[in-house]
């Protein structure tokens, strides 16, 4: 019988910074009893799990992840966030598959006030003494100063070999280091040895250092929303915490403050600088009724804002959780990578023992050399560089596009994105301002306008769809109230019928009340007239009863030309699938020079999809609930940032400024990341053929084979993070 006794625990883990990482806790932690549902994100370096209280402890996992070289401390239950107050000793000790000790490189420490940088200082300065010794003084005592620094620096990465191995782990890098640094004191060489150890913490603390950046970009996220905020009692005003904020209640944020949560502007006009937030650099002017993000920055007024989303549920929190998330997604390349690695080092360490064993026992060979070759071999093999080749990269890509307001939910994203051939788009929203105005009334017969409005609103009341939002701001603005409505329901991508005083009423497309007979061809021929201007018409009837029709006109983005060109210029084709009449639709892709797919149901743009995804990659770009179901057919699904929650959710990426110019910018950001990936293969795997070759043939020996094992490590880490100052926005022939 299963036990009801399980609790959802999460832990900060310091220490992690590739997939190896966290299957080395992975594998350690799931063996431990009572442990279910292990997930491990090295981004926001966290630790969750389901634990069977009856016969699982949360002091096994925190002991055996100690052992293993990583610190741990518990987190709050409510800690959905990227939450360093909770363990400010625990930003992170940052090395790929190598490790020393968990020490936690904080952001406020320099590298030489960690333990890993004084470690480092000692051995170093024990090895110049050494040297010293070596060549002037006392050959002896220089000996003995090597073996100091071999055994100092290898003791803390012997250790954490042997608790890996406790745990079923017996090909760690920890594990071949310690065997070679053994086997080099063995055979006298304890001078390389020496070098060999201090080259690997070098490596590791160069590692920690730049790792440590990928990250920053997620950290500084977390700071941009406030501790405190201004909240609004019966006309007075106190400071609570800023995560205590509820939905409903009114926040006063003044001219400099930064916006503490989510909210809708009820009073109050101003500037707010949302570039920490979506990257847009120009101050958006914002008036009642906008929607606000928190974290963005008040520049000009106060404003009174209420609160529409709780700290958990922010824009903010959704992007670090969309990031997190990224990382189960992993890129077929990275996933390729892993199950190489599996079977390379087993390989590299059988080799090595080949290259030790069968020159002495088969041609008489001496036994130190072939030795000595054969510890080199098992360090040139180790797989570090190439294992953090993809992850490295796409960490940083993930990081580079979200201080752009450029989404990717994980490598497999990213890849897929680079490979796409064609983009298909939603009209409404996305490739238009998502705002139509209502531009004519036409009363049929005998009603009047007011009719027309006052009947047309009760139909879309509480709707949110654009037209919809057009309507009901119109009758507001001439002063019609809503008639009383129930029932309403969509008619999905023709319209909507509701029972409007207690008689039941339509706002739909022409086709659609032609096909129920409410208009006659005159009607349609007038709506056609309004639709060759690039206007959405609408009809209003009641039953066998037409009572006029409703124009209105969303104009296209700004950026939209632009963009479209762009795109061609990336060698990718671009259409246009809208619900929309063909005569409108027709009118907006004139304009921006594109094919179009005019008076589409959600499942006929889901046909569309999966016809073009025959053809090659394809990438959807939408913002409504229509659009859920092709978003998550493409290749790619892609969000604009003012959409539905479900659409947001579907897609595989999200643009947050609304802009179609980021379009091709995320284009461009997938393609030099994956650019990135196989410049970083090309240097692991290559550095690796050339030392493996004159390893075996004796012209490179110990310290050569660290040094190109670290050195390729490092290069690989330094080349992923110039994505990070990568810019996606500038054209690029």
């Amino acid at each position: 019988m299963a036990s009801k006794n399980i609790e959802a625990c999460e832990w900060t883990v310091s220490g992690m910074d590739c997939g190896s990482c966290a299957s080395k806790i992975t594998n350690a932690v799931e063996r431990l009893p009572g442990v279910s549902a292990i997930n491990v994100s090295i981004m926001s370096e966290k630790l969750k799990l389901d634990l069977d209280l009856d016969t699982g402890s949360s002091d096994k996992i925190e002991n055996v992840v100690k052992k293993l070289g990583y610190g741990i401390e518990r987190r709050r239950s409510d800690a959905g966030k990227f939450d360093e107050a909770e363990a400010p000793d625990q930003a992170s000790n940052h090395h790929t598959s190598k490790h020393t000790h968990a020490d936690p490189i904080d952001v406020e420490k320099t590298w030489h006030q960690t333990a890993k940088g004084r470690l480092v200082i000692g051995t170093g300065i024990l090895l110049i003494l050494a040297w010293v010794f070596n060549l002037s003084v006392n050959t002896e005592l220089g000996k003995w100063g090597f073996l100091a620094a071999c055994l100092i620096g290898l003791i803390p990465v012997a250790r954490r070999a042997f608790a890996a191995l406790t745990t079923g782990q017996f090909f760690t890098i920890e594990m071949l280091m310690t065997i070679a640094a053994t086997g080099a004191l063995f055979i006298d060489a304890a001078e390389e040895a020496a070098l060999v150890v201090f080259l690997f913490a070098v490596g590791e603390l160069l590692e920690s250092v730049a790792a440590n950046k990928a990250r920053d970009g997620i950290r500084a996220l977390v700071q941009l929303v406030p501790k405190t905020a201004l909240l609004e009692v019966e006309g007075l005003t106190r400071e609570v915490s800023a995560e205590s904020l509820k939905v409903g209640e009114i926040v006063v944020v003044r001219p400099g403050d930064r916006v503490p949560a989510d909210g809708k502007i009820i009073e109050g006009f101003s500037g707010l600088d949302e570039s920490p937030v979506t990257g847009e650099s120009i101050p958006v002017a914002k008036a009642p009724g906008n929607d606000v993000f928190a974290g963005s920055i008040n520049t000009e007024a106060v404003l009174r804002i209420q609160v529409t989303k709780t700290a958990q549920d922010n824009t903010i929190s959704r992007i670090i959780q969309l990031v997190e998330e990224a990382e189960s997604a992993r890129a077929p390349t990275e996933r390729f990578i892993d199950r190489f690695s599996r079977w390379y080092m087993p390989t590299i360490v059988v080799a090595s023992a080949l290259v030790i064993l069968f020159p002495p026992l088969a041609f008489g060979e001496d036994w130190n050399t072939w030795i000595y070759r054969g510890l080199a071999l098992l360090l040139i093999g180790c797989p570090c560089a190439l294992v953090i080749s993809v992850p490295t990269s796409i960490a940083s890509a993930l990081s580079s596009g979200a201080k752009k307001g450029l989404l990717f939910k994980g490598g497999a994203v990213i890849e897929a994105a680079a490979k796409i051939s064609q983009i298909a788009f939603d009209k409404t929203g996305t490739l238009t301002y998502g705002r139509p105005e209502v531009t004519d009334i036409v009363a049929l017969g005998d009603v009047s306008n007011k009719e027309v409005l006052e009947t047309a609103a009760g139909v879309e009341t509480g709707s949110s769809h654009p037209l919809a939002v057009a309507i009901l701001r119109k009758a507001e603005m001439e002063g019609y109230a809503p008639l009383k409505t129930s029932g309403a329901k969509a008619l999905m991508g023709q319209g909507v019928q509701a029972n409007v005083d207690g008689m039941p009423a339509w706002v739909t497309s022409p086709i659609f009340a032609q096909s129920n007979n409410a208009i006659n061809n005159e009607t349609v021929a007038v709506a056609a007239t309004y639709e060759k201007q690039g206007k959405t018409v609408v009809v209003v009837y009641r039953e066998n009863r037409p009572l006029g029709l409703i124009a209105m006109r969303d104009e296209p983005r700004s950026d939209a030309i632009d963009a479209i060109a762009q795109i061609k210029s990336l060698g990718i084709e671009s259409i246009i699938l809208t619900g929309d009449n063909e005569r409108t639709a027709a009118a907006i892709a004139g304009s921006l020079g594109m094919d179009f797919r005019a008076s589409l149901l959600p499942e006929n743009k889901l046909e569309h999809i999966r016809s073009m995804n025959s053809q090659g990659g394809v990438m959807m770009i939408g913002d409504g609930i229509n659009d859920a179901p092709a978003l998550k057919q493409a290749s790619v699904g892609v969000a604009m940032g003012s959409g539905t929650d479900v659409a947001l959710e579907t897609a595989d990426a999200a643009i947050l400024r609304d802009r179609v110019s980021d379009v091709p910018a995320m284009i461009r950001l997938a393609r030099a990341g994956m650019h990135n990936i196989r410049q970083n293969i090309t240097i692991a795997l290559g550095l690796k053929a050339i030392f493996l070759v004159t390893t075996v043939l004796g012209l490179t020996g110990l310290w050569i084979a660290i040094l190109a094992d670290t050195g390729a490590t490092v290069l690989v880490t330094l080349n992923a993070l110039r994505l990070l100052a990568y810019d996606p926005s500038k054209k690029r022939t």
